[in-house]
C-alpha cells in the first residue's frame, strides 16, 4: 500500500532558530519550505527532513536520522567535526571504534547528535 510512496523524517526541536544554524549552516541543508517559524523542510538528496518546534524534542534516545553516505564517510565525519561536531561513541556488540567511526559487520557507521538530542548518523552503505 505505501510502497511507492516517498516518507520524509520529522525532527522535534525546542528553539527553531537554533536548529536552523545546526542543519543548514553546519550540515549544509537547503531549507524549502518555512511554516511562519513552526516548522522547516529541508531537502536532503531526494527526500525531505521536517524540522519543527515540539515541548517533545530531543526526547527519543534512538536513531532517527540516517544518511546513507557511501564511500565518503570518512570525509564526511572529518568536514562536520571541523564544524564542530562531536561524535557519539557506543559500546556495541562486533563493532570496534576506529576514531569516530564504528566498524563492523561490513559496515561503517557515525552517530551523531542534533542541538537538541537527536541522535541523527552516517552510514557507509
Amino acid at each position: 500500500m505505501l510502497g511507492n510512496s516517498n516518507a520524509t523524517a520529522n525532527l522535534a526541536v525546542k528553539d527553531l532558530v537554533k536548529a536552523k544554524a545546526f542543519y543548514e549552516g553546519t550540515l549544509g541543508l537547503n531549507e524549502v519550505h518555512n511554516e511562519g517559524g513552526e516548522l522547516i523542510v529541508y531537502k536532503s538528496g531526494d527526500t525531505s527532513i521536517n524540522v519543527y518546534q515540539s515541548k517533545f524534542a530531543g526526547t527519543n534516545k534512538a536513531t532517527a536520522l540516517t544518511w546513507m553516505v557511501g564511500d565518503e564517510i570518512d570525509n564526511v565525519v572529518r568536514a562536520l567535526k571541523l564544524k564542530g561536531v562531536a561524535f557519539e561513541h557506543y559500546d556495541m556488540p562486533g563493532l570496534t571504534l576506529e576514531g569516530d567511526i564504528h566498524v563492523g559487520n561490513g559496515m561503517k557507521v557515525a552517530w551523531f547528535k542534533d542541538p537538541d538530542g537527536n541522535i541523527l548518523n552516517l552510514v557507509d552503505r
